[in-house]
């Protein structure tokens, strides 16, 4: 996506139209008392309506506000995205039906006193998220299990399910294969690995502590077992492969692609599938992940209209006012996002609407590529791991079927309190920076500089 001099807070109006569809049908459904009110209308949809409403707004030709469009949604870090998507659905659907998610599930409980089951629950639900890269899984998959514990333990049912909402969101703020993750590195043009390294000096010191409280104030008055729960270690061998492999540096497309073809062979042997069920557990992961895919492809052409007509330049102008040097900028982005996710109810979303701002805040402001990456997806996982209209806290509290309302889980959600606390440190004493600097010329860090250039050399001498 080019920049361009324009400046136009009118260029917005387009992403106004599309956050206010989103916001306004969610919150009037809510207010009906329709249950997940901010998931009944499909994000696309809304994304679809600010498009119609960029083409009416913007001036020049049909051919030239669709070139605009095609050319943000073909954009090569969009098009890379949403591709890890399809394989990252496939990998969390393949492993799931043959059997991961129960295993892991199974092991954990299997080990932890009943004394420590709140914050057995909380490590679980961090374990999981990481393996799987899904919040909502997670706790879909624990929650259950969440309630029975809390309930035949005498342990307070909120505090149970902060406990797992926190987990949850512990992880899908790591996983190298949540949508979060993808989509902020993505968009600020970074490794992987390198984002999960800044998030981890964050996110590890928030969970030790949640942890810790946890050990002390989640005792439960009387002794709950879970012996009946099984597992089998084979089945989560693919999640550890994943993650492993992920964390030494291989491209994510070998990580994910072998960890669809380690949960396939898991899931032929155990479960009997033959291979036509097995392509069709992958297609039902492929098409999982569609919301997400269009949505992002829109965003981006929305996003590349909205650039040309100088609506980025808008809000980078106003954040100057504030926002003098690296520190006041990092904050800006973790605003920005913050703000995004409060809006939409998503954090993926919250991210890729923020992410081409932040890349340009990153070169005006000399901010570490891989650190606006890394606060991008933790402050959207902080409010989403808070908004009481979010999918993770609505699941959570419908398993008490009316006990326990969203709005009573807030105060329960210590995890999310002590990241956000330790996050706003971070930027005031920069204790997550990489050992070595990004260099904006080249976009990428100093210790890739050489092999950059010896790349380019070498496909110079083979042309010419």
């Amino acid at each position: 996506m080019k920049n361009n001099d324009k400046i136009s807070g009118k260029a917005l109006i387009p992403f106004l139209v599309f956050v206010l569809i989103y916001l306004s049908t969610g919150i009037i459904l809510h207010l009906n008392n329709v249950e997940m009110a901010f998931y009944q209308l499909p994000a696309p949809i809304a994304a679809f309506v600010g498009i119609i409403s960029a083409f009416l707004l913007f001036k020049g030709s049909i051919d030239e506000k669709f070139d605009n469009l095609i050319e943000g949604c073909g954009d090569s870090n969009i098009i890379i995205m949403c591709l890890i998507y399809l394989l990252a659905g496939a990998f969390s659907t393949v492993a799931n039906a043959s059997g991961g998610v129960d295993s892991v599930v199974g092991l954990g409980l299997s080990f932890i006193p009943a004394r420590f089951l709140t914050a057995g629950v909380f490590l679980i639900a961090c374990f999981i998220s990481i393996a799987t890269g899904s919040s909502v899984g997670t706790i879909t998959a624990l929650g259950p299990i969440a309630v029975g514990l809390a309930t035949s333990g005498g342990i307070n049912l909120a505090l149970m399910l902060g406990s797992l909402v926190g987990g949850s969101m512990f992880g899908d703020n790591l996983s190298v294969i949540s949508d979060t993750t993808i989509a902020a590195t993505r968009t600020q043009n970074c490794d992987m690995k390198d984002k999960f390294r800044m998030n981890m000096k964050m996110a590890l010191p928030s969970g030790i502590i949640t942890f810790i409280l946890l050990l002390i104030f989640g005792k439960p008055e009387t002794q709950a077992q879970a012996s009946d729960l099984t597992y089998n270690i084979i089945e989560i061998i693919p999640y550890i492969f994943v993650l492993v492999v992920a964390l030494m540096g291989v491209n994510v497309f070998l990580v994910l692609t072998g960890g669809i073809i380690l949960s396939g062979i898991v899931l032929l042997i155990n479960n009997g599938f033959n291979l036509l069920a097995l392509t069709q557990t992958m297609w039902e992961g492929f098409t999982g992940m569609f919301e997400i895919f269009l949505l992002s492809m829109l965003i981006g052409g929305l996003s590349n209209m909205v650039s040309k007509e100088g609506g980025i330049n808008w809000i980078i102008a106003k954040i100057r006012k504030f926002a003098k040097d690296e520190k006041s900028g990092e904050l800006g982005i973790a605003s920005l996002v913050s703000l995004a996710d409060i809006a939409v109810a998503n954090n993926t979303v919250a991210i890729i609407i923020s992410g081409p701002i932040a890349k340009k805040m990153c070169n005006e402001y000399k901010i570490d590529p891989r650190r606006s990456a890394s606060l991008l997806d933790t402050f959207s996982c902080v409010f989403q791991g808070f908004v009481p209209y979010g999918a993770q806290v609505l699941i959570a509290a419908g398993f008490t079927n009316g006990l326990v309302a969203p709005f009573e889980l807030i105060p329960f959600f210590w995890y999310q309190f002590i990241l956000a606390i330790i996050s706003i440190i971070s930027i005031y004493i920069p204790f997550t920076k990489a050992k070595d600097k990004w260099n904006f010329e080249y976009d990428m860090p100093e210790s890739k500089i050489a092999n950059h250039l010896k790349n380019l050399e070498d496909t110079e001498q083979a042309l010419f």
